[in-house]
């Protein structure tokens, strides 16, 4: 991997599993040094480190419920008091709360609400105040297909990851002047352990609406992360970059 990251920091919210770790890694293989964040699991986030470190990064934990803006706040000081700077946010904590419309609970609503989009709000404004000052930085948002083109079953979640598209463009207005871009990730249908749990017959529904014939990795979606953290897409702000196969264009 290049070293186009060194000397930067960042900030990976969710980043014990799955796509949040990939991008850990990712970033940590680019140079950055990467905070690492999880709000319980523990264990996974101590291997993603490990992880991290075995690799040739470096690295710390940070944990942290997203949910709760006391906590971001002081995460944030924890990362200027510790490494001077925050130059990347990757804003990928998420929870699903899936229900159709007419079961679906007034408590799920908040909670999906708080953790997703408020979590990512709270965060993305925390780390907008060091980037202003230093005159750099960039902040990546992960949204979801689902969030842009649907689903049945997800109400509460695509409003969630739907609202992160309308954020993430305006707050990229409000900072391109201080060089710092803001966009979105959009994923598909990637292979983790919350896809992995999908019945044979219901995989291949999936897989026959996406022209590319396959589930996409957890390495393809933060590859994308890591080229919006790189000085090559200097000039791209405001973007939501779909890593989807075809399914939704």
């Amino acid at each position: 991997m290049s070293a186009e990251l060194e000397g930067r920091v960042a900030l990976v919210t969710g980043g014990s599993r799955g796509i949040g770790r990939a991008i850990a890694t990712r970033l940590a293989l680019s140079g950055a040094y990467v905070f690492v964040n999880y709000r319980s699991r523990e264990e996974a986030a101590a291997e993603a480190l490990a992880e991290i470190r075995a690799a040739g990064g470096q690295g710390e934990l940070l944990p942290f419920d997203v949910a709760q803006t006391a906590a971001i706040d002081q995460a944030i000081a924890r990362v200027l008091e510790g490494r001077g700077r925050l130059d990347i946010l990757v804003n990928n904590a998420g929870v699903s709360g899936d229900a159709l419309l007419v079961r679906a609970r007034d408590e799920d609503f908040d909670r999906v609400l708080a953790v997703n989009l408020r979590g990512a709000f709270a965060t993305a404004r925390a780390a907008a105040r060091p980037m202003m000052k230093q005159r750099f930085g960039r902040i990546v948002n992960l949204t979801s297909v689902v969030g842009e083109a649907g689903n049945a079953g997800q109400a509460i979640y695509a409003a969630s990851k739907a609202g992160i598209i309308g954020f993430t463009k305006t707050i990229a207005r409000e900072l391109a002047s201080r060089s710092i871009t803001v966009n979105a990730v959009s994923p598909g249908f990637i292979e983790t352990e919350m896809t992995a749990s999908l019945s044979g017959e219901a995989r291949e529904a999936i897989l026959r609406t996406i022209p590319a014939g396959r589930a996409g990795t957890v390495a393809e979606v933060a590859h994308a992360v890591a080229f919006l953290c790189s000085e090559r897409a200097a000039y791209l702000t405001g973007v939501v970059l779909r890593v989807n196969g075809g399914m939704y264009m």
